[in-house]
């Protein structure tokens, strides 16, 4: 097999080539405690926005409190939005995926899977990362989140203000997912 090895040989070169031209950032978003309040959700070391990894990750966390309180988790993405409110397209948009799946922003919880029902692991953590083309804009960044119910990772856009915070752009999270084993006759 000597002709597939020199293939092989030539190809784990590219790879290592390649491997040291991606500029990957990974980052860790550790919630403690989850907030009662929108005050509370305010007052979270998180809610600075001082990073695109921290308005992913509030992002997640504010999607989280749909099911249970609407007018709550649409004020937590007001603010995530600054001086862009949510539409009344986008509060349509977020009432219809949530028609009967309030488990997919669980999901993107470290440890939450549709073979436990969506419950994250804890501390409550979001992991975000970038790749090469997350830089989508001038002051735009586009962070990639895993969901235990997906294939592919999700996103969010974020945007630079001139105030120094990143502020949520766009939500890519609400996307269908895996039924929980609970809920899936097939499972």
């Amino acid at each position: 097999m000597a002709l597939f090895d020199n293939l092989k040989t030539k190809l784990e070169k590219v790879v290592q080539t390649e491997a040291k031209n991606v500029d990957i950032k990974t980052a860790e978003v550790v919630f403690t405690k989850l907030p009662e309040t929108l005050d509370d959700f305010l007052a979270m070391e998180q809610a600075a926005l001082k990073s695109p990894f921290d308005t992913a990750a509030m992002t997640v966390l504010a999607l989280c409190f749909y099911p249970e309180n609407k007018e709550l988790s649409l004020k937590m993405l007001d603010c995530l939005r600054g001086p862009r409110p949510l539409s009344e397209y986008d509060k349509q948009f977020i009432r219809d995926r949530f028609m009967d799946k309030d488990y997919v922003p669980r999901s993107y919880f470290v440890g939450a899977t549709y073979k436990n029902d969506y419950v994250p692991s804890e501390p409550y953590t979001v992991v975000g990362f970038t790749n090469p083309h997350s830089a989508i804009g001038e002051n735009m960044q586009r962070i990639f989140i895993t969901s235990g119910g997906a294939d592919s990772p999700r996103y969010i856009d974020a945007r630079l203000a001139k105030d120094g915070k990143w502020y949520l752009w766009e939500q890519y999270l609400l996307a269908d997912i895996r039924k929980p084993d609970s809920q899936d006759p097939w499972a």
